[in-house]
């Protein structure tokens, strides 16, 4: 299989967006570990719709004025991990959920470490909402763009749950 990709700038950095012929297969991060997510070969192809209608949508997000996508995705990745991205694209905008309840979701819970890494390999970050994934504790935990780009993202959302409350 071989990917399309076209770059964008954002508030949290250039991101890379990526498309195979069936949809969105990748929003990587500017300083993003090759290794995390293998979507490879790949073209730039700048005028690719998917590509365009992504950064659209993603440029609306940072704007406040999106809060749902509608970018046909194309997850990458084994049978586990697109249960665990597929449960967590059901995390409703401004919410989180803990790993521990992402496990009991799936009907696994005790698979808590597992779902940890399944989230760490999400390769379709924002719109898989894997910002949305916190610790038990609260505390923001590990995450592929940086912490200060999930505390972005989720304060992004916080803010704009507030205005419609």
């Amino acid at each position: 299989m071989s990917f399309v990709y076209k770059t964008m700038k954002s508030p949290i950095g250039l991101l890379t967006l990526v498309a195979s012929d069936k949809g969105l297969a990748g929003i990587l991060w500017e300083h993003d570990n090759p290794e995390r997510v293998r979507l490879t070969p790949r073209t730039e192809d700048t005028g690719n719709p998917v590509l365009l209608e992504t950064e659209k949508q993603l440029n609306e997000y940072f704007a406040g004025k999106r809060r749902s996508f509608s970018v046909t995705l194309d997850y990458v990745g084994t049978p586990f991990q697109k249960k665990v991205w597929k449960s967590m694209l059901a995390i409703p905008f401004g919410e989180t959920r803990s790993y521990g309840q992402l496990a009991k979701e799936i009907g696994n819970p005790k698979a808590v470490r597992a779902v940890g890494a399944a989230n760490g390999k999400n390769p379709i970050s924002i719109i898989g909402p894997c910002h949305r994934v916190i610790g038990a504790s609260g505390k923001l935990t590990g995450f592929a763009g940086s912490l200060k780009a999930k505390a972005y993202l989720l304060s992004l959302e916080a803010d704009q749950s507030n205005l419609f409350r």
